[in-house]
C-alpha cells in the first residue's frame, strides 16, 4: 500500500515537471542545448576533424564555409578546438562535482548526525575553509601541483565542497529526529549503517540539487582557471583556455572569445535550469494538490 502510494506521489510529481516544463520555453531550449552539447562532446572522436591539425596558410581566418567557426592564430579549425574544448569542460564539471558532492555529504552527514564536538570540529573545519579566496588558494595549490586536467579536477573536487556539506548537515540535523531513525539508533543499529540506509536517502533530493549546481559552478571555476593561465594546458583545450587564447587576438578575431564565453554562458544556465527541474520532481510538497 506504502508502494502504490509512494508511486502515485512520484507520478504526480512528474506530471507537475512536465506541466512546469512545457509552461517555460526557455527550460525547453535549455534541456535541448544540454543535451546537443552533451551528445556532441561525447561522439567527438568519432567526427572527421582534428583539433590540433594547423594550416599556416589560413590563420585568424573569419567563420566561413569551410571553417563554421574560424580558424586560430595558427590555423587550427576553431569548430573542433570548441567541440573538444567542450569534452573538457564537461569532464571537469562532472568529475570535480562528485569529488565535491562526496566530501560534501560526508562531511555534512557526520557532522549533522554525530553532533557535539564532531560536529564542532567538523564545522570549523568548514569554516576555515570558506573563509579563505578560493583564488589565493588554488594559485598556492597550483604551485605543488602540475597545471592540468588533473590537477584542476583535484583543487575544484576537493575546495568547492563546503556548501554541500552545509545544506546536507541542515537536512541531516532534521532527519535524525525522525521516528524511523531513531528507532534503528534504539536497537543498535551501526551508525554507518543509520546513514547510509535512512539519512543519506531522506537527504538524496538535497543532493541532487546540489550536484547540479556544483557541475556549473565547477565549469565556471575551470574557465577562470584556465583563463588565468593555471588551468587546461596547451594543445589540450577547454572553454575556458579558448578565452585565454583569445585575450590576444581580440581586435582581429572577436569571435574566438565570443564563442566559447557564449557557450559558457548558456551551458551554466541551462545547468542550473535543470536543477530547478529536479528540485520540482524530488520535492515531495512542490505540488499543491498532494496531501501529506
Amino acid at each position: 500500500m506504502m508502494k502504490k502510494k509512494e508511486n502515485n506521489s512520484k507520478k504526480r510529481r512528474m506530471e507537475h515537471v512536465l506541466s512546469a516544463l512545457k509552461k517555460d520555453k526557455v527550460a525547453i531550449a535549455s534541456l535541448i542545448f544540454l543535451a546537443f552539447i552533451i551528445v556532441i562532446s561525447l561522439i567527438a572522436p568519432l567526427l572527421p576533424i582534428d583539433p590540433n591539425k594547423t594550416d599556416v596558410m589560413n590563420m585568424l581566418t573569419p567563420p566561413s564555409a569551410e571553417h563554421w567557426f574560424g580558424t586560430d592564430e595558427v590555423g587550427r579549425d576553431y569548430l573542433a578546438r570548441v567541440i573538444y574544448g567542450g569534452r573538457v569542460s564537461l569532464l571537469v564539471g562532472v568529475l570535480a562535482m562528485l569529488a565535491s558532492v562526496f566530501i560534501g555529504v560526508s562531511v555534512g552527514t557526520i557532522s549533522g548526525y554525530c553532533g557535539g564536538i564532531i560536529d564542532m570540529i567538523l564545522m570549523r573545519i568548514v569554516d576555515i575553509m570558506s573563509s579563505i579566496p578560493w583564488m589565493i588558494l588554488v594559485t598556492v595549490i597550483s604551485i605543488f601541483l602540475n597545471p592540468g586536467l588533473k590537477s584542476i579536477i583535484i583543487v575544484i573536487g576537493c575546495f568547492t565542497w563546503m556548501e554541500i556539506a552545509r545544506l546536507v548537515r541542515a537536512e541531516t540535523l532534521s532527519v535524525k529526529e525522525r521516528e524511523y531513525v531513531m528507532y534503528a539508533k534504539f536497537v543498535g543499529t551501526p551508525f554507518w549503517k543509520v546513514i547510509l540506509s535512512h539519512v543519506i536517502p531522506s537527504v538524496f533530493p538535497t543532493i541532487i540539487i546540489a550536484g547540479t549546481t556544483s557541475i556549473a559552478g565547477a565549469i565556471m571555476t575551470e574557465s577562470s582557471l584556465s583563463f588565468l593561465g593555471i588551468g587546461i594546458q596547451q594543445p589540450m583545450s577547454s572553454w575556458g583556455s579558448l578565452l585565454q587564447s583569445a585575450q590576444t587576438n581580440l581586435q582581429n578575431a572577436l569571435y574566438m572569445a565570443f564563442i566559447p564565453g557564449l557557450l559558457i554562458v548558456c551551458t551554466i544556465f541551462a545547468f542550473n535550469k535543470l536543477g530547478n527541474l529536479l528540485r520540482i520532481y524530488m520535492e515531495p510538497r512542490v505540488t499543491s494538490g498532494e496531501k501529506e
